[in-house]
């Protein structure tokens, strides 16, 4: 077994941000649910937008409405240095050596599927093995088990305890003969940090190739791909308080030069005969067709927010949050959380109560305005190993409060009333 115990950084680096104005920002929470002020509680699905997200997208579409890349006239050369602007500063954002490492897909799943179509689908073959987690969401799983059939590969997977940690023992036997390991860095369902820097060096060490799944960690806490050492990573704008349709896949620069394209058509290519084609530079050659524009204006501005809020901040908030949730989840009686203490994972619980289904618990807290999630959260495989059909799960993020807490907790309370338990 092995976890991460989180260690916050130094608050010194960013000025604590006052969090109530931070709340303040995001304007779909000043509305009302069935009489009851909105409680959002379902980030780690798809996290609500600040103004300045919105006013981002607002203005472009207003002032600078254009195709990038092949207008010469104003508008489109605008509209360009908006595009990448922005990905240079998501560059930043992970700390990539270069933009040009930085490829714009429409999520992290369609990021993972571009590694797993052209990359894999180029090196891997038969007698190779793929290793992932048990604790994988299914866009880290299809792609995979996809590719495996097709190219004759094993598929291997990390268990996972009962805390709901990776059991890394048997890891060197389990990277014998592995082309690529591909794992979450922190899970979606049960919230537990993976040590992935320890998968890394080990898989680095076998000659196997690492993709991190960032969905989960990217927005919530301070990510440096150059400190990971990892070969490619996949995180979605719509985590990370932008919008959706936007996400991003790092790869090392040596990796994306040798890799076929994924898509073909306009913008990848640097010159196509009747017979064939040759292909445009990085980034550019995964980037096929008239691209997401305001959606990576917006994930740009998103980044700028939570730069200027902080990341050693934003993740010192959610400790703080999610350590007040479990202390006063566990006060509900009948609730078994699942996962790992708060040290070890981010802001994110998922519950079940009692016998009453995970549909009815978060319906009966719609009706209180509260929005949770409940199902098996794109994760069957670890569903299965706790046995288990479904969970609650609620998740917080920069302008989550112990009163959203507050309002879980009583509104569990409603839901056991009206249950009778």
């Amino acid at each position: 077994m092995t976890s991460t115990t989180l260690t916050i950084p130094d608050s010194a680096a960013h000025p604590a941000p006052d969090w109530a104005k931070v709340r303040a920002d995001f304007p779909i929470l000043r509305q009302q649910v069935h009489g009851y002020p909105l409680c959002y509680l379902d980030s780690t699905a798809s996290s609500q937008k600040p103004e300045a997200v919105l006013q981002a997208m607002d203005d472009y579409y207003r002032t600078t409405n254009a195709n990038i890349h092949r207008g010469v006239y104003l508008l489109s050369e605008q509209a360009t240095r908006l595009y990448e602007g922005a990905r240079a500063r998501i560059a930043a954002f992970v700390n990539a050596r270069s933009s040009r490492e930085i490829i714009y897909t429409r999520n992290a799943t369609e990021a993972i599927n571009l590694v797993a179509g052209s990359w894999a689908r180029a090196n891997v073959g038969p007698g190779d093995a793929i290793l992932y987690t048990g604790m994988e969401h299914h866009s880290n799983l299809v792609p995979w088990q996809l590719i495996a059939a097709e190219r004759g590969a094993t598929l291997r997977y990390i268990p996972l305890d009962d805390a709901g940690h990776l059991i890394l023992d048997d890891l060197n036997p389990l990277l014998a003969g592995v082309k690529i390991v591909a794992l979450t860095q922190m899970s979606n369902v049960l919230g537990t940090i993976n040590p992935v820097a320890t998968v890394i060096a080990a898989a680095h060490r076998h000659g196997a190739l690492v993709l991190i799944d960032a969905a989960q960690s990217v927005p919530h806490l301070p990510v440096d791909v150059q400190a990971l050492d990892c070969d490619f990573l996949a995180f979605s704008g719509h985590k990370m308080l932008g919008p959706t349709g936007i996400g991003i896949l790092y790869g090392r620069r040596a990796l994306l030069e040798a890799m076929p394209p994924y898509m073909g058509g306009g913008d990848m290519i640097r010159r196509v005969t009747l017979e064939a084609s040759t292909w445009n530079d990085l980034p550019w050659k995964f980037e096929a067709g008239t691209p997401a524009i305001a959606e990576a204006i917006g994930l740009g501005a998103a980044v700028d927010y939570l730069t200027a809020l902080g990341m050693d901040q934003v993740q010192a908030h959610e400790q703080q949050i999610i350590s007040y949730a479990l202390d006063r989840l566990a006060t509900v009686p009948g609730l078994r959380i699942y996962g790992p203490p708060a040290a070890e994972r981010g802001g994110v619980v998922a519950f079940s109560l009692g016998a009453i289904h995970p549909h009815d618990i978060a319906s009966l807290l719609d009706q209180r305005g509260i929005a949770i999630r409940a199902g098996h959260h794109c994760c069957q495989p670890l569903m299965e190993r706790y046995d288990l059909p479904a969970l609650a799960r609620a998740s917080f993020y920069v302008y989550s409060t112990e009163a959203d807490v507050d309002r879980l907790v009583d509104g569990l309370a409603f839901v056991r009333e009206v249950f009778g338990a």
